[in-house]
């Protein structure tokens, strides 16, 4: 496995995007098992964008300004009810120490939307790992499914240490209302924003 291959993936999932923002904001308003619970779900949301690469299904909706556009606006759309549960103190992240199954499930389930509801995930997919397949490749499926395990593999350890490290710090967040406020703020704007991006986003 390349090292062009590691540093690549690593550099696009460090940088901030709906996952990373659900799993600070999990962090932030539940504690450490629901941010890692919202990045189990991002990154489970990552299997249908890889099984859609792998089928063929990507280049589908890459071509096609119809499918591309509802699976956008979808992902707009849940993006801004993100921002409006977020400022409404509701859903998934609603402020609370308590995490059981059900809640955990739930975080589970709204993460594995975020990123299944991304269109430009599943192109990412189509035009990042074929350059990875050398010409001439035996089995270019197994090692398309080989770099994709390795992609999701590094999102949940990235994850999971960004919503650890939130967690540490929520003490000291959570008993402050005016602060646990103006970051509430902060994550519906960021929502908004990247559902504003999502919007504007092409093929």
């Amino acid at each position: 496995m390349s090292t062009t291959f590691l540093l690549t993936s690593l550099i696009v999932i460090v940088s901030p995007g709906t996952g990373v923002l659900y799993t600070l904001a999990a962090a932030l308003t539940r504690g450490s098992r629901a941010s890692i619970a919202a990045a189990f779900g991002c990154t489970l949301g990552i299997v249908p964008h890889m099984a859609a690469a792998l089928l063929g299904l990507a280049a589908v909706l890459h071509a096609s300004a119809l499918a591309f556009a509802a699976l956008k606006w979808c992902g707009v759309v849940y993006l801004l009810y993100m921002a409006w549960q977020a400022l409404r103190e509701q859903g998934a992240l609603a402020v609370d120490s308590r995490i059981d199954a059900r809640s955990a499930r739930r975080v589970i389930v709204t993460g594995f939307l975020i990123n299944i509801l991304n269109p430009k995930l599943s192109i990412f997919f189509l035009a990042f790992l074929p350059q990875f397949i050398v010409t001439g490749e035996e089995r270019p499926v197994l090692l398309m499914l080989e770099l994709s395990f390795v992609f999701m593999a590094m999102t949940l350890v990235v994850f999971v240490l960004y919503g650890l490290f939130a967690a540490a710090v929520r003490d000291r967040i959570v008993t402050r209302p005016r602060v646990m406020r103006w970051l509430r703020r902060a994550f519906a704007g960021g929502f908004a924003a990247l559902g504003a991006k999502l919007a504007f986003a092409e093929r």
